[in-house]
Formats: C-alpha cells, structure tokens, sequence
C-alpha cells in the first residue's frame, strides 16, 4: 500500500495562538505548462515508483497519490520539519475549557487555484463529506459532532468527547484536504483536482506522468519552480540512471543495495532518516485455518524477520516486532517471537493444520514485498507452509485488498506519529483499513478509550496494551521500520527529506 498515515508529534489540549502569515494573490495558473511569470523557473522531474489509483484525496489511500496530492493541497494545520502542528489554512485556534469545543480561524484572501474564494464553507463542505460519505478517513472525525462554518473566516468543530490528537485528525496529511465542492461534484478531482496548494495539476496521463504548474493564487511565498513533473518509474534501476542521466531530478526509489555506495559517490544528494513507518504481513481472519490464532502465531514463530529485512532493505531499516518505532516516545518494547520452525509446527499441529497452501499477495510497484515474499515463502516451506506468490500491480492490490481477496499480504503505513494513526483503522472492529478482520473487543475498548484520554500516561499505557494484544493476536506479524531514503540532483535546493515522507517541493529551486 501505502496507505498513507496522518502526522502529529504529541497532543496539544491546551488554548494555542499563533499571529497569523501573509497571503498573496497572483496571475492565476498557467494550465499549459508554459511557465507562470515570477520565480526562478524550471520544472523539477521526480520519479516515483508507481502510479496514484486517483488524485482525490478523501478517497485514495495510496501513497503515490499523496506524492503529487501534497504539492497540489492544503489542510487547516500541518506538521513541519519537526512533526509539530503548525498553521497552514488556518492561522490561529483555541480550544473551550472542557474541551469540547476549538474554533479555528482561516487566512485571509485564500484562493482556490482557479481563482476562486477558499473560505470556511469550503472547510465544512470537505469534513462533512468525508464523514457523510463514510470515506477512508471518517474515523478520524468519530468524536466530531458538529462542523460549522459562522462566518467566512471561522470554523467552529464541536466534539462530543475530548479529542487529543484533532490536530493530526484534522490536518495530519492530506487525505483531510479542504477540497473544492464544484471539483467534487464535477468529477474532475480524480485526474484534475483544484487544490489551494503551492502547485496545480495540469495534466494527467495514466502510465506515464502527473504534470503540475506552479499555482500563482498561493497564498504562501510563490514557489520557485515553474512546475513538477512526477513520472512512473518501477524498476529502481532504472530511476537512478534517469537521475544520473538528468532526465530526473528527484527520486525516492533507488536500489537499496547502492544506497550505502551512493552516499559516497558526491554526484548526487542522497539522504536516509529513520521513518515513522512500518512494514508487516497479515492474515485473512475471514478464512480458515487464518481465523485460527495458533496459525497465525504459528506463521509468525516461523519467519526471521532480520533475513527478511536484509533481503528487502539491504539494512535500511530495523527490525521491530510492534508498530511504532524505538525513536518515538510512544515505541513499547516487545517481542515474544523468535524464529522457531519447531514451534511454528507445534501450534500448527494444535490446529490440526497440514498440508497448508497459502496466497501471499505483493506488488511490483513495492518491489521490497516481492523481495521479502521469496524469503518468506522459503521461510514457511520449512514448516509445512506451500506460499504461492501472487504479484499484481498496485491499483489491482488495492481492489483486491478491498474485496478481502487474500490469504496473505505483505505492506505498509507510512508517516505515522501519534498512536492512534498506528493502530485504530488498521486493529479496531471497527477500522476503515482492518482488512485482514481482526476482532477483539478489549482491543476495541482501549482504542477508543484512549481516543479521549488527555493524560499522557494513561494514554500511553493503553496503547501499550493495544500494542501486546495486537502482536499476540497475529493481527499484523511486524517485521521492520524502515529508513526515509531519497536522492536528488546537485542542482536542486532547498529540498529536505522528512521523517513522514512529505514530499514538499514548493521551496525547492532548481539551478540551470
């Protein structure tokens, strides 16, 4: 997948005012790619592995999609370099005593970039739709009881429970974008979508590239470049001569195994930082013997989650048998699983399981899952475990997922932070992403119970809780976190790679 998490570094209950940033209005975008008047000119090349399934964003929970949607979007708040919400749409908010109640106040003189008015009607058009419609991020909004929209400036989000982490709900990445409601309706937004963002789509072709034009209504400081181009490019090998050979200038999707040496070499920029992601396999709970737990334990006692991840990573990433990261101040530390094929035979025995075929569904467009599959198949094999690999490209994984047509997959979320990203869409009953059908009702209680508790520690002890019942119910079998690896050009500036894989490209220029 990617599905694509939400960002927020810790919860802030209590009343913040930031003074508000400047606006600006320009010319309107140039649709034809021609280069809008002003900046430094150029249009940037990036290479992604895979193509988006669709450009709007409260429906697409693909992680090339949100490549291109970050560039294109705004939210009312967002994470900065340091994961800490900050003013995006909205340049000040302050909460009620009880809680209950935060009133958010939108810059002045936003526009859409088409030229049109983004106000707060806009803001309440977007939530309500994700939540009447029942879209991938409604659960975000599951203590929202009310959005309203008094003035033109003025956005009042009333809940029914204290919400601790609403920021990250409410701005986190932008699946939570503010949309435009004609966009919507028209059904442009799929291959065309009208963002308030640094940059437009101008044009889409399917198989080949996404192309944007610096958007001159931004109301922030005017990007730079005149526009990025994100082509597809699956094969890593192939990127990086692309990016050697100029016809790129930016790519996330180097050969792993060269990461180390490319470092080293000075021709080009190449960064990794630890991540907030995780990578994992689940189980079908909706299929036998998966619904049993001693198989699914049984499949976890039988991997070697440290040969995986050499074979996958190359060792960019570490190994980690929960979902949130050593780094994060959230991370609980357990790890019941060791490979034992011994083990894995005895809890298959107890199941009265032998003879086992099992579907493992990976994607080309994440080549690491077709690189693990082969190890974990090799893995299995030595407990009585036949994997047959099934490999598609990513929008068909993405319909499969949906439907529940697996035995197996192996995938991750990306630019997770606060807890709740880690575990309730993914883990409650309930959750918009629990494919693999895992129930438990004590899982439930404290997912939800920790939605609203505001005192750090018990929040962090529920989690932890989640974290144990999780990895003992086999709903995900955790294998690693990965690093944030990235390559550039010398030519390009102002460009970080950032722990959350935003994809930011509207301060970055681009030397002639």
């Amino acid at each position: 997948m990617s599905n694509f998490g939400s960002r927020l570094a810790g919860a802030t209950l209590a009343v913040v005012l930031v003074a508000a940033g400047g606006c600006s209005a320009g010319k309107g975008v140039d649709v034809d790619g021609g280069g809008a008047t002003g900046g430094a000119g150029g249009v940037l090349t990036a290479a992604i592995g895979g193509e988006p399934d669709q450009l709007d964003p409260h429906k697409t929970s693909a992680y090339y999609s949100f490549q291109v949607l970050e560039n294109v979007y705004d939210t009312l708040v967002e994470p900065d370099e340091n994961l800490e919400m900050k003013p995006a749409l909205a340049t000040e908010w302050k909460t009620s005593d009880d809680q209950l109640t935060w009133t958010f106040t939108l810059r002045e003189g936003v526009k859409f970039s088409d030229g049109s008015p983004l106000t707060s009607q806009d803001v309440k058009y977007s939530f309500d739709r994700i939540v009447g419609e029942k879209l991938n991020n409604a659960y975000r909004f599951a203590s929202v009881k009310s959005v309203a929209a008094p003035d033109p400036k003025t956005v009042v989000v009333t809940l029914s429970a204290p919400t601790p982490n609403l920021l990250a709900n409410l701005g986190g990445f932008k699946g939570v974008a503010i949309v435009q409601k004609a966009n919507i309706e028209s059904g442009a937004v799929k291959t065309k979508p009208v963002g308030s963002g640094p940059f437009a789509v101008s044009a889409y072709t399917s198989g080949d590239s996404v192309k944007l034009v610096r958007n001159d209504n931004y109301w922030g400081d005017k990007p730079k470049l005149d526009g990025v181009t994100f082509t597809f490019v699956k094969d890593p090998t192939v990127a990086l001569q692309n990016l050697r050979g100029g016809e790129v200038q930016w790519t996330d999707n180097l050969p792993p195994q060269q990461v180390p040496s490319l470092k080293d070499g000075g021709d080009l920029e190449v960064q990794t930082t630890p991540s907030s992601d995780y990578w994992y396999l689940t189980l079908n709970q909706a299929r036998k013997p998966y619904s049993d737990v001693n198989v699914r334990r049984a499949v976890a006692f039988a991997l070697d989650p440290a040969a995986i991840t050499k074979a996958a990573k190359f060792g960019l990433a570490t190994t980690n048998q929960t979902a949130i990261p050593k780094g994060s101040a959230w991370y609980y530390e357990y790890a019941p699983y060791r490979h034992d094929p011994a083990q894995a035979k005895q809890l298959l025995g107890q199941a009265g399981v032998t003879g086992l075929t099992m579907e493992l569904m990976v994607t080309s467009e994440y080549p690491e899952t077709v690189s693990a599959a082969q190890v974990i198949a090799a893995q299995l094999k030595e407990v009585g475990i036949t994997v047959r690999i099934r490999t598609l490209d990513f929008a068909q994984w993405l319909d499969e997922q949906g439907k529940g047509n697996f035995d197996a997959f192996m995938l991750g979320w990306l630019g997770n932070i606060d807890p709740d990203e880690f575990y309730y869409a993914q883990h409650h009953s309930g959750g918009t992403f629990n494919f693999q059908k895992y129930r438990n009702p004590a899982v439930d209680k404290l997912l939800d119970q920790a939605r609203t508790e505001t005192d750090q520690a018990a929040r962090k002890q529920a989690y932890d809780q989640v974290a144990k019942q999780v990895v003992d119910d086999a709903s995900y079998i955790y294998l690693y976190n990965p690093d944030v690896v990235q390559g550039w050009s010398k030519k390009v500036t102002g460009y970080q790679a950032r722990t959350d894989r935003a994809i930011r490209f509207r301060d970055v220029a681009l030397a002639k």
